[in-house]
C-alpha cells in the first residue's frame, strides 16, 4: 500500500478547540504576558473579581436577606461568629448585628452599593473630564484657561469636602419626600464631580501633543469637523492614561463612598453599604462586639487594596519606558 493510501486511511486527528480570536490576540500580547508574569496582578485581579462576582449574585448566595424587617429576629442580636445561638439555633458565618441581621449577607449587599456607586462615579467622572480635556487641549485659548483654571481651584480643596458640598447642595435642592430614593445618584454626582479633574489635566496635556501630529493636520486638511477629530483620531491615543487613572480612581470612589457614608451623608439607612455597615459596627467595638466592625471594613480594605494594587501594574504595564 502506498505513502497516499494509508493517509487516507489514517483517521483523523481531533481538532484542537482553540481560543476566540480577540482573547487570544489580548492573551498573547505584551499586556497579557506582563499580567502572566506578576503575582500581584493574577491575586488583585482574583481578589476583585471574586468581590465584585459576589456583589453581582448576592440575592443568590446571601444566607439571608438582611434587609427584609419581616426575616429579622431581634434574639439573633450580637451572635458570635459560627455559634450557634440557644434561642434559635441559628448560626451565622460571620456573627449578627445588634439588629439580628446577618453580617455576611449585609456585607454581600453593601458591596453592591459600595460598587455600583464607585462604577458610576468614576464613569461619570471620566466621561466629563475627557470630553472637557479634549476640547481645553484641542481648542485652546481662553476655552483652555477658563476650563484649566476652573480646575486649579478645585484642587485647593480636598476632594472629600468637595463631594460633601455637592452632596449637601444636591439634597437641598430634591424634596424631602425623595431624598431617600435620590441619594445614591446624588452621591454618585458629588464623587464624580470632585475627580474629574484629573482625567481633564493628563486628557489636556495628552491632546496638545497629538493635536500637532500629521495624521491631525491632514484631517483638518480633509475638512474634517473637530468634533470629528478629536472623538476619532485624537481620543483613542490618549485613552491608556486614562485608564490607568480610572483604575486608581475606582478605589479612591469607593473609600470616598465610605467615607461619606460613614458620616452619615452618604447611602440612606434603607440601602446601607460598606460605609454605613462600618459606621453602625464603631459604636458596638469597645462593647465588646468587634464582628460588626472588623468584616465591613476588612471587605473594604481588601476591595480598595486589589483595585489599586490592580492600578499600578496597569500603569507599570502601560508604560513605554518600563518595556
Amino acid at each position: 500500500m502506498s505513502t497516499a493510501d494509508e493517509d487516507l486511511q489514517a483517521p483523523a486527528k481531533p481538532a484542537t478547540p482553540e481560543r476566540p480570536a480577540a482573547l487570544r490576540r489580548i492573551w498573547d500580547s505584551d499586556l497579557g504576558w506582563s499580567f502572566r508574569r506578576s503575582p500581584v496582578a493574577v491575586v488583585s485581579a482574583f481578589a476583585v473579581a471574586l468581590l465584585v462576582l459576589s456583589a453581582v449574585f448576592a440575592p443568590l448566595i446571601a444566607p439571608y436577606d438582611p434587609f427584609n424587617p419581616a426575616t429579622l429576629n431581634l434574639m439573633n442580636g450580637f451572635s458570635e461568629p459560627m455559634t450557634p445561638i440557644a434561642f434559635t439555633g441559628d448560626v451565622f458565618w460571620l456573627g449578627a448585628d445588634d439588629q439580628g441581621r446577618d453580617v455576611l449577607s449585609a456585607i454581600l449587599y453593601g458591596l453592591r452599593i459600595s460598587l455600583f456607586v464607585g462604577f458610576m462615579a468614576v464613569a461619570f467622572a471620566m466621561l466629563l473630564g475627557v470630553t472637557l480635556g479634549l476640547i481645553a487641549g484641542y481648542v485652546g485659548g481662553w476655552t483652555d484657561t477658563i476650563i484649566m483654571r476652573i480646575a486649579d481651584v478645585q484642587l485647593t480643596f480636598p476632594s472629600i469636602l468637595v463631594a460633601m458640598l455637592i452632596f449637601g447642595i444636591a439634597k437641598g435642592v430634591i424634596p424631602i419626600d425623595m431624598r431617600d430614593q435620590m441619594a445614591i445618584w446624588v452621591l454618585i454626582l458629588a464623587i464624580g464631580l470632585s475627580d474629574w479633574v484629573q482625567f481633564a489635566r493628563v486628557v489636556r496635556g495628552a491632546t496638545l501633543v497629538e493635536r500637532r501630529r500629521e495624521y491631525v493636520e491632514a484631517a483638518r486638511m480633509l475638512g474634517r469637523p473637530a468634533p470629528v477629530i478629536m472623538v476619532r483620531h485624537i481620543l483613542p491615543n490618549v485613552l491608556s492614561p486614562v485608564l490607568v487613572i480610572a483604575t486608581i480612581s475606582l478605589a479612591l470612589a469607593i473609600i470616598a463612598e465610605a467615607t461619606l457614608s460613614y458620616l452619615g451623608v452618604g447611602a440612606p439607612p434603607t440601602q446601607p453599604s460598606l460605609g454605613t455597615l462600618i459606621r453602625i459596627g464603631q459604636g458596638f467595638l469597645f462593647s465588646g462586639e468587634w464582628w460588626i466592625l472588623f468584616f465591613p471594613a476588612g471587605t473594604l480594605l481588601a476591595l480598595a487594596l486589589s483595585v489599586n494594587l490592580l492600578g499600578d501594574w496597569l500603569r507599570d504595564a502601560l508604560n513605554p519606558k518600563l518595556r
